[in-house]
């Protein structure tokens, strides 16, 4: 079993799970503002679900660096989305704002909730 520290929780899972689907079934708010509601629901084309990762977990997969390739977002900030990566160790997460979590202030991290709406 892995830990995962996001918004000011730490939650476990099994190797190679998806992190998206982790972060719901334990009520991580992985969305900012509306975005919960018009995300693509795990397929790798809305980006919404963009956090930082610090830890080990899979490489980025063509749909993860295309998306992240295309504004808002930037292939520069070392940024994932939730819906294409799998856990292969214990991990630290940090949502950042913006529509797509593409910004620069943080809305969560590891440690807690910084500020609740995310827009």
């Amino acid at each position: 079993m892995f830990k995962i520290a996001a918004q000011g929780k730490t939650i476990t899972c099994d190797q190679g799970e998806n992190l998206r689907r982790v972060l719901i079934n334990h009520k991580i708010d992985l969305h900012n503002g509306n975005s919960k509601i018009i995300n693509c629901r795990g397929i790798g084309s809305c980006g919404t679900c963009s956090l930082e990762i610090e830890g080990l977990v899979s490489e980025a997969n063509w749909k993860d660096k295309a998306r992240r390739s295309f504004p808002p977002h930037s292939p520069e900030k070392n940024r994932r989305l939730a819906c294409q990566t799998k856990v292969y160790g214990d991990l630290k997460l940090t949502k950042y704002d913006g529509f797509w979590g593409q910004g620069d202030k943080v809305v969560w991290n590891a440690k807690n909730t910084i500020f609740k709406d995310g827009v």
